[in-house]
C-alpha cells in the first residue's frame, strides 16, 4: 500500500476503562486525545496532544490509571470533549489534514461514540486507515498488536505503552512498514 496523499494524522486514544466492570464499555469516553500530523514523505509536521475530562465516569478507575498511567488530577482540569473536539478540527484544518489512522479500529470506533454522545461534528477527515491491518497486509504476516510489531521491526518501543501520544509516536515509526519498502525479517 503507497502512502495517501496528502497530511495524515495518526492517533492512538486512551479511553476510561475498567477491568471489574465497574461500567459498561459502551460508556468507555477518550481522555487522552493526541495526534501526530505526517506529510506524505511520513515526516512529523506537528503535534498534538490533549487529555480530555470524562463526564459519564469522571472518576478513573484503579485499573485505568495504572494502565495509562494519567492522573486524576490531569482529567479533572482537563477541557471537555466539545472543547478538545474543537480544538483539534482547528489543527487539523492548519495542516490541511486528508486522512487519519490509527492501529486498529478501536480508535474510530470510539470516536464515533464520543461525537455521538456529545453531539459534536467528528474533528477528523475521512478516510481512516487501520494501520494494523495495512501492516499486516504489507508484511504479509497476522495482525500484531503496536508493541509486537514494533519488535518485528527490530524498532525500540519510545515513551510509555498505552499512553496516547507516546503509542502515536511508535505507530509514526512503523509507517515506513505501512507504506514504504520496509520489510520486517
Amino acid at each position: 500500500m503507497h502512502a495517501p496523499t496528502g497530511n495524515g494524522l495518526i492517533v492512538d486514544f486512551e479511553a476510561t476503562c475498567s477491568n471489574i466492570n465497574e461500567f459498561p464499555r459502551e460508556q468507555n469516553e477518550i481522555i487522552e486525545f493526541p495526534g501526530i500530523v505526517v506529510g506524505p514523505d511520513l515526516n512529523v509536521v506537528a503535534e498534538f496532544s490533549s487529555f480530555v475530562r470524562p463526564i459519564r465516569n469522571p472518576v478513573l478507575t484503579d485499573f485505568c490509571r495504572e494502565l495509562t498511567t494519567i492522573r486524576q488530577a490531569e482529567v479533572d482540569t482537563a477541557p471537555t470533549f466539545p472543547e478538545v473536539a474543537a480544538a483539534v478540527a482547528e489543527f487539523v484544518a492548519q495542516y490541511d489534514v486528508q486522512w487519519w489512522g490509527s492501529w486498529g479500529d478501536y480508535d474510530r470506533n470510539q470516536l464515533t461514540k464520543d461525537v455521538q454522545f456529545h453531539r459534536v461534528p467528528n474533528p477528523l477527515p475521512q478516510p481512516h486507515i487501520n494501520l494494523k491491518q495495512a501492516f499486516s497486509d504489507a508484511q504479509g504476516v497476522r495482525r500484531l498488536g503496536l508493541g509486537g510489531a514494533v519488535r518485528r521491526a527490530e524498532l525500540t518501543f519510545q515513551g510509555t505503552a498505552h499512553r496516547g501520544i507516546d503509542d502515536s509516536c511508535n505507530i509514526v515509526a512503523l509507517l515506513p512498514w505501512v507504506f514504504g519498502d520496509r520489510r520486517i525479517r
